[in-house]
């Protein structure tokens, strides 16, 4: 069974090698858009143009579903794309939900892309489940392009983590796939002080889910 990965760029990969791991009876087939990335500072309209012919592709291609390893896309295009797309397509968003269910401090940080905490599902997510609890969001707008790049400047995103360490974050959310490249790096800032979060583990298991669906269960 194929399975298709989506992202902007090299962000993406990161998921697309767990989940090859997590089931080597499937076969995974990754697709970025580096021509157009960093997709943080876009608008949903020029997004739009850009993800659905490649999703077509993958579905064209036999994918079973798509994981959609994407948190611009997803919070900005994911239902539209459901609408225009007949195959499940696994989204990826800020993991705000269980990160307000770890913070012992009621304070947690989002590490974001501007278009993600622009859109109107990340608002829901914080209406939906970070009530009474103050969300952070460090200046992470060049952390794309700079991991891309394969340039990471390490005192930047210090500076970033430990600032919102600072205003009292015990959580911090990792809601950009591109940020998984330094996840070791952001851990180590935050070591003793903060908890780092990122979905692959709940996609893994929702893709299992999805695939689930797809095979007859054995008589």
């Amino acid at each position: 069974m194929k399975i298709g990965v989506f992202d902007s760029g090299v962000g993406g990969l990161s998921v697309a090698q767990a989940i090859e791991k997590a089931l080597p009876e499937c076969e995974v087939l990754f697709r970025n858009d580096a021509k157009h990335m960093p997709y943080g500072t876009k608008s949903p309209e020029e997004l739009l143009g850009y993800v659905e012919p490649i999703l077509w592709e993958l579905a064209d291609e036999g994918c079973a579903a798509v994981v959609v390893a994407c948190n611009t896309v997803s919070t900005t295009l994911i239902g539209q794309l459901r609408e225009r797309l007949d195959m499940p397509l696994v989204a990826i968003e800020p993991m705000v939900k269980p990160a307000a269910e770890l913070t012992k401090t009621g304070v947690i940080a989002v590490c974001a892309t501007p278009t993600t905490l622009k859109s109107p599902r990340y608002k829901e997510l914080k209406e939906l489940f970070a009530k009474g609890i103050k969300v952070v969001e460090p200046d992470c707008r060049s952390w794309s392009r700079m991991i891309e790049d394969k340039k990471v400047d390490h005192a930047r995103v210090k500076d970033a983590v430990n600032d919102a360490m600072t205003l009292g974050a015990d959580v911090i959310v990792l809601g950009c796939t591109h940020y998984h490249w330094i996840e070791g790096d952001i851990k180590a800032i935050a070591a003793g002080r903060a908890t780092v979060i990122q979905p692959t583990p709940a996609i893994i298991r929702q893709v299992k889910r999805v695939l689930s669906e797809k095979v007859p269960a054995k008589s």
